[in-house]
């Protein structure tokens, strides 16, 4: 939990004390039988603030509410368990119970809904700050079909930790509509969100062969795609449930070749590597985050890292030694645990507003020096040259402009194609 003092230290050891419930023991523990649990989706939590979401549509979450978040898994399996959080909300979370179920149009679902549990109950109690993993749960899953995964709220649902920019429409309950968790059609769930609230993780149970690679960033990994020059909203047509971030299209490059891995998506928007964000919603740092977004994560073999470029860009900037100096921190803490590291190159904005020429007119140069040091350096496991790739021909300190979003910081859908095809397959296999 972050940036919230409502709640004194003791009053906070009490509630932990007194209100938490050891999460999940079926859930954590590993089957066995050749098979373990692999992370297939992911939205690492941004805060609790809860105004409205990345198309600036207002967030009616009150009390007593039941939502449907739609998550969208890049690998499929006979059994699955769900990660809820309330990391970053300043008081407990009274579930009263979630579901699971495959995702029909809209809000609907097409079979009957599988009921989660936790540590064998229907209800949990989530302290502040904390999170819970369900038991392992019979649902088939399938790779890119969507799954319905409600929670009902009971109490106040205000402040619900969330991830900021989904680029995938929920769905939720007016408020004081109840437990409508097992509803198969649409109707009981009127208003939409691109927020992903309360669900952060989804696992699915595979063969041991079958391993994680988790894509660490910022909005560029978050994939969001401005509307406009001025970077908000996000462009909502052609984007949201789209499936088009760059390691959407990184997981179908390696499913048609063949290569049984799975791309989770721990990007945050406005995350830095040096510092926490700027508002409370850009989350932790990136060297403060990089336990629970990473390490933590079922099935984690390698990781690619692409920040740097808020870092440079948020007046005071970061300079190039300490951008590096964070990139050293992020590789050596995990290569001690045997997490291969393969780091991108910034990629250029000199000529968006906003990281360019309204907030770091000079930070170009800066980023050109870290992007020396990435490409000579021999502490990662690879290096992908985004910079490279996306950049145009004739002005290298921009975005090429048929890869570049409205903002010319974001890339458009084109580019974060472009994007995934600069990834050497071969470096993952």
């Amino acid at each position: 939990m972050r940036r919230w003092i409502a709640l004194s230290a003791g009053a906070l050891m009490f509630l932990v004390a007194t209100l938490w419930q050891p999460p999940v023991a079926q859930g954590n523990t590993e089957p066995g039988g050749g098979r373990h649990w692999v992370a297939s989706w992911m939205a690492p939590q941004t805060d609790a603030i809860n105004g409205a979401d990345a198309d600036f549509r207002p967030i009616v979450n009150i009390a007593n509410q039941t939502f449907r978040v739609m998550v969208t898994p890049h690998r499929g399996g006979a059994a699955i368990r769900v990660k809820l959080s309330n990391a970053e909300r300043p008081s407990p979370l009274r579930i009263g119970s979630a579901t699971a179920a495959a995702a029909g149009a809209g809000a609907s679902i097409t079979s009957p809904a599988a009921e989660l549990t936790f540590n064998g109950r229907r209800s949990v109690v989530i302290p502040a700050g904390g999170e819970v993993l369900s038991d392992a749960v019979d649902v088939n899953v399938a790779a890119w079909q969507r799954l319905a995964v409600s929670v009902n709220v009971q109490g106040s649902a205000l402040f619900l930790t969330q991830h900021l920019n989904g680029n995938a429409t929920s769905y939720y309950t007016k408020p004081g509509a109840g437990d409508q968790t097992r509803r198969r059609d649409g109707a009981a769930f009127p208003l939409t969100t691109t927020v992903v609230p309360i669900v952060s993780r989804v696992d699915v149970l595979a063969p041991k062969r079958t391993t994680a690679i988790v894509a660490f960033g910022d909005s560029i990994t978050d994939g969001f795609v401005a509307d406009n020059v001025g970077g908000l909203p996000q462009a909502k047509r052609g984007v949201v449930d789209k499936n088009v971030r760059y390691p959407d299209h990184l997981q179908r490059r390696l499913d048609d070749a063949g290569i049984d891995r799975v791309v989770v998506n721990a990007g945050i928007s406005g995350n830095r590597v040096t510092a926490d964000g700027t508002v409370p919603l850009y989350g932790d740092a990136a060297t403060r985050r990089l336990q629970r977004d990473v390490i933590s994560v079922p099935g984690v073999e390698d990781l690619i890292l692409l920040e740097g470029i808020n870092d440079l860009g948020v007046p005071i900037g970061a300079s190039a030694d300490q951008v590096i100096a964070g990139y050293r921190n992020i590789i050596e803490r995990l290569h001690s645990h045997r997490i291969r590291v393969h780091l991108g190159t910034i990629m250029p904005a000199s000529n968006a507003l906003l990281d360019g020429t309204a907030t770091a007119p000079f930070s170009d140069a800066t980023r050109r020096v870290i992007n020396r040091w990435i490409r000579r350096q021999k502490l990662s496991d690879s290096v992908i040259d985004f910079d490279r790739a996306l950049r145009d021909r004739s002005n290298s300190g921009i975005l090429a402009p048929k890869y570049a979003g409205p903002d010319r910081l974001h890339p458009n859908p084109a580019g974060y194609r472009r994007m995934a095809m600069a990834v050497d397959l071969s470096t993952l296999n």
